[in-house]
């Protein structure tokens, strides 16, 4: 996408903000104000050393916590602008699933992109009852609900081609957002 638009494109943060604590590697998290931070010092860095005056950030995590520190930075002269994939609406594309932890949208496009991570012999589907719901808020609660295998939502409706049309209308979005600005 960066190479079709002629922007430069950074390296991945790959940590940010979330309530939950999972005990698995690779799902560390960061407190607020430290993305807070990181993303400020990076920016300004690529505004001062480099003279980069428009930044768009893409990230897919619902917590408002997360959404915050990114929201909030701080800039000289630059204009920043934050895309959360999740906040995106999937209308149609997605069979029954909200974009939330392991459910039909994660697993889909991690079907297209990286299928080899994917072991669907292992996906398990679960609904959220409507007690749930009332407790459990992604990216704001402290653990998934009880019962969840370690996802929330329907990831046997997913597939290599719905991920690959997911990819798509994300990647159309994330576009129009670089021809604005």
């Amino acid at each position: 996408m960066s190479a079709a638009h002629g922007v430069a494109r950074a390296p991945t943060v790959e940590y940010g903000v979330h309530a939950a604590v999972r005990p698995f590697p690779g799902s560390a998290t960061l407190r607020r104000r430290t993305l807070h931070r990181v993303m400020n010092e990076l920016i300004e860095s690529w505004e001062e050393g480099a003279g980069v005056r428009e930044f768009l950030i893409l990230t897919a995590q619902s917590s408002e916590a997360h959404l915050e520190a990114l929201s909030s930075i701080r800039t000289d002269r630059a204009t920043v602008q934050v895309v959360d994939i999740f906040g995106l609406d999937f209308g149609s594309l997605l069979e029954r699933s909200a974009p939330i932890q392991g459910g039909e949208l994660d697993t889909a496009l991690l079907l297209h992109l990286a299928p080899q991570l994917v072991h669907m012999e292992s996906a398990q589907d679960f609904e959220l009852t409507p007690g749930m719901l009332a407790r459990y808020r992604p990216g704001h609660s402290q653990q998934l609900p009880l019962g969840s295998p370690g996802s929330v939502g329907y990831p046997s409706l997913a597939s290599a081609q719905k991920g690959e049309r997911l990819y798509t209308f994300i990647l159309e979005r994330v576009g129009r957002c670089l021809i604005r600005s």
